[in-house]
């Protein structure tokens, strides 16, 4: 069954523990985006904030890293919490490193390692990490901002990630994040995504608990 994965940059945060505990029960995973405004051009938050919201969390978190030297924070964030710790590929393209690097450092952590790419960094750059992470994540918009409209290319690139992994005989899970909802979640999980990110889509309807079960038809 797919995972849904709300995100809290969504969330009133006037009334953070309220929107955390709404969706406690009803989803799989709690989303939290972590913005550095040099990777991508937008800051969000970083460890009092996770380190509130690990206190309330009934579902493993999911913590995304959009900085730049995520090797520097990796272990804190697992520390704080996480369960989950995906990165972009384009963060160890810029500091000259093998995204390899990273992945061990997640793992020593004990945390789930992922892999991130946009729009814009081709999905078969992905194809040689297949062995060696626990999942990737597919950007269906570009990070740095909630809110914005689906990409609809993406289902073809997490079409094209699935087959690569059933050629080799080797298959992970594959989330993605950005205008995803009820509208066209069943396109994505048809394509092989088997995590969902949804921010506004949870957070901002009028019954996020529905929200959430729509997306699983």
């Amino acid at each position: 069954m797919v995972k849904i994965a709300p995100s809290i940059l969504a969330a009133d945060f006037l009334s953070l523990e309220r929107d955390v505990r709404v969706v406690n029960d009803h989803a799989d995973l709690l989303h939290f985006d972590v913005m550095d405004g040099s990777l991508v051009p937008n800051l969000s938050f970083g460890f009092p904030v996770l380190d509130a919201v690990a206190k309330v969390a009934a579902i493993p978190l999911d913590v995304h890293l959009m900085i730049i030297n995520p090797d520097k924070y990796i272990e804190r964030f697992a520390k704080a919490g996480a369960s989950l710790i995906s990165f972009h590929l384009e963060a160890a393209d810029e500091a000259g490193k093998d995204a390899e690097e990273y992945i061990s450092i997640a793992r020593a952590c004990g945390v789930k390692a992922g892999l991130a790419i946009n729009p814009d960094v081709p999905v078969e750059r992905l194809f040689p990490y297949i062995p060696e992470v626990d999942f990737f994540l597919i950007m269906s918009v570009f990070a740095g901002f909630g809110g914005q409209k689906f990409i609809p290319g993406s289902i073809g690139r997490i079409a094209a990630l699935k087959a690569e992994m059933e050629r080799i005989g080797i298959v992970k899970d594959i989330e993605v994040d950005g205008g995803v909802s009820a509208a066209n979640s069943r396109a994505l999980i048809d394509a092989g995504a088997t995590m969902l990110v949804a921010g506004s889509s949870v957070f901002k309807a009028d019954d996020p608990v529905e929200a959430i079960a729509q997306m699983r038809l």
